[in-house]
């Protein structure tokens, strides 16, 4: 178990960019991004291995979000790009212990959560 924070949420216009952190208290197989809006499941956003960097996104997601990791110093980074009230939800940042094949990860791949920053997408 490693401990998350996760920061950078707030409220943007659609259009906009924000850029997510998540800092974690010690090393994991990988880490991944989650998001659940009002009255709706929540669901994957992008994940990303922590040795060699492997990339994986949501399709809807995939060309206007960007994981990457500072390995240095564990954080995890979302940037997020061309944002749209869609987008409006609580994300959640998470740890991975082991290795979750070569398909997108699911949730239960992730053994440790944070409390989740809200993102706000006003039209």
């Amino acid at each position: 178990q490693v401990q998350l924070v996760e920061s950078g949420g707030g409220l943007v216009q659609a259009g906009g960019s924000l850029r997510l952190s998540c800092a974690a208290s010690g090393r994991t197989y990988g880490m991944g991004w989650f998001r659940q809006a009002p009255g709706k499941d929540r669901e994957f956003v992008a994940a990303i291995t922590w040795s060699l960097g492997w990339r994986y996104y949501a399709d809807s997601m995939s060309g206007r979000f960007t994981i990457s990791r500072d390995n240095a110093k564990n954080i995890l980074y979302l940037q997020m790009d061309r944002l749209k009230p869609e987008d409006t939800a609580v994300y959640y940042c998470a740890a991975a212990f082991r290795n979750w094949g070569a398909t997108t990860p699911r949730q239960a791949d992730f053994g440790s959560w944070g409390q989740g920053t809200q993102v706000t997408v006003s039209s």
